[in-house]
């Protein structure tokens, strides 16, 4: 099992990239999160998924542990392939896709292409004992069950922001100041959007 490569990034587009390690240079299948995680510097590392068929050896790569975590727990779910897996890893960063198992919110994985009811309502149904053992859960289970998160977004939503966008600065505020008040956290998220 290759688990990791790392060497001199040759090729770059948003569905894979060419990695020369040593003279050999390994087409690695990548998430369009993980295209926004890579530096535009020569020198990468990836972590790791080989997927074997009989017609087929095709390596996926991610920029962290949690997200080939993910990936994996997503390929074990039935009906769900290495492509669909990789699909919802492109539509969806890795947080949100575990955020919704977690709170079984069927219509944010129905979102994704390729998804429909029955697939959505699977993941959470297979997935939802087993999310919870990824490293950053902790993180989000501080975070989708905070209010002052839900009453600063409402107030940004009524001030014209997206919610979309204000999950994400909010969410990213939180992290790094968990004991703020709603007014700064409002105050600090302006300031961002």
């Amino acid at each position: 099992m290759i688990t990791q490569i790392q060497g001199k990034l040759v090729e770059k587009y948003p569905t894979h990239v060419v990695v020369d390690c040593n003279g050999i240079g390994y087409e690695v299948h990548i998430s369009l999160h993980t295209f926004g995680q890579l530096p535009s510097e020569e020198a990468i590392k990836l972590y790791t998924h080989l997927l074997i068929r009989e017609d087929a050896h095709t390596l996926y790569g991610f920029a962290s542990h949690s997200e080939r975590a993910l990936f994996r727990l997503l390929i074990g779910v039935s009906g769900i392939g290495a492509s669909t897996a990789r699909t919802m890893l492109s539509s969806l960063e890795p947080l949100q896709i575990q955020k919704a198992i977690l709170t079984e919110d069927v219509p944010t994985i129905q979102s994704i292409k390729g998804i429909g009811l029955k697939t959505a309502q699977r993941v959470i149904i297979e997935l939802l004992d087993k999310i919870k053992t990824l490293p950053e859960m902790e993180q989000i289970e501080a975070i989708s069950g905070n209010t002052i998160k839900e009453e600063a977004l409402s107030a940004l939503e009524v001030l014209g922001y997206p919610r979309r966008s204000s999950e994400k600065v909010i969410d990213n505020l939180i992290q790094s100041q968990p004991d703020t008040s709603v007014e700064m956290l409002i105050k600090a998220a302006l300031n961002k959007l």
